[in-house]
This record gives structure tokens, C-alpha cells and sequence, in this order.
């Protein structure tokens, strides 16, 4: 993902319906995205993995983005996910969801895999439990607003097996 992506992603994360479960609420800035960009570049060289676009199979237009990613620089990654208002409630955030996980917890040898949403946000908390996630603990921001923050225990053979 990167500056080709600029129009897909100003379109996406500037859905102020959308982004009224995403931090502050505000649609992303021309300044934020280039920073996305810049961000989305390092974690590819430093980790090997980042958000990336997802495309629509029948006309390779972008429905969205998703990733594994780690969000202020903590530790463990985090699965994210956002999708263009016409791919809402068609099943392709937890088709997405479904391969980053398996492919994290796999190929990539992660354990714990987390997401984080808004507790009100009730089609991203089908996702994540759909997903097998589990609620594993419940953040009230300065602003009185509740973030959940899902987890997905370690594959069960261990870090590294499977595909």
C-alpha cells in the first residue's frame, strides 16, 4: 500500500460515517495519509508485514484496507480493518480477517493476535467474534467513549505451525 493508493484511501477513511468508530471520529487528512504511507512502508522493511488494499476480485477496484499492524509501537499486532460503505455487511471484513489471522498466527508464527473497537460498533464485534476472538478487556477513553480489545489465544500447535 502505498501513494498509488491515495484516492482509495481518502475515499475510504474519509467516510465520516465509517470513521465515527475510528479514533477521534474525523475523516483522515491529505497530511495523515502521506504519514500512513510513510508508516505503512517502514513496518513492511522492519516487520515484513503492514495494511494493505484489498481489491475486488471481478474489477480490481479497492473495497478497502486491512493489516496486521502495531499500533503506537506496542508489541503485539493488531488486526485492523476498513472497507468502503458499498462492501459493508457482504462478509469481506471477516474474509480478510479470517486470512490475516491464519496467515499471523501461521506462516508468521504469531501468538496472540488483538483488534480493538468501538463497544457500541456492533457489525465490527460480529466480525471479531465470528473471527473466534474473545473480549479480554474493556478501555474507557479520556472521553467517557469505551474501546474493547478482542484477542485470539496462540494457534494451537504453537507459534510457527501450520499455513
Amino acid at each position: 500500500m502505498g501513494p498509488r493508493h491515495r484516492a482509495d484511501m481518502l475515499r475510504v477513511y474519509g467516510d465520516l460515517d465509517a470513521m465515527r468508530w475510528v479514533g477521534d471520529g474525523t475523516a483522515i487528512t491529505e497530511e495523515e495519509c502521506e504519514r500512513w504511507f510513510d508508516v505503512t512502508a517502514e513496518n513492511l522493511r522492519r516487520r515484513g508485514y503492514a495494511m494493505m488494499a484489498l481489491r475486488s476480485r471481478a474489477t480490481g477496484a479497492v473495497l478497502g484496507f486491512a493489516g496486521l499492524v502495531h499500533p503506537g509501537g506496542q508489541d503485539e499486532p493488531e488486526l485492523k480493518y476498513a472497507l468502503e460503505r458499498g462492501s459493508w455487511g457482504v462478509g469481506l471484513a471477516t474474509e480478510a480477517g479470517a486470512a490475516l489471522l491464519s496467515w499471523g498466527q501461521g506462516a508468521l508464527g504469531m501468538g496472540r493476535i488483538q483488534a480493538t473497537v468501538a463497544e457500541p460498533h456492533a457489525a465490527s464485534r460480529r466480525v471479531l467474534e465470528k473471527l473466534g476472538m474473545v473480549v479480554e478487556g474493556r478501555d474507557v477513553e479520556d472521553d467517557g467513549s469505551v474501546t474493547l480489545v478482542y484477542a485470539t489465544p496462540a494457534s494451537p500447535e504453537g507459534p510457527g505451525a501450520g499455513g
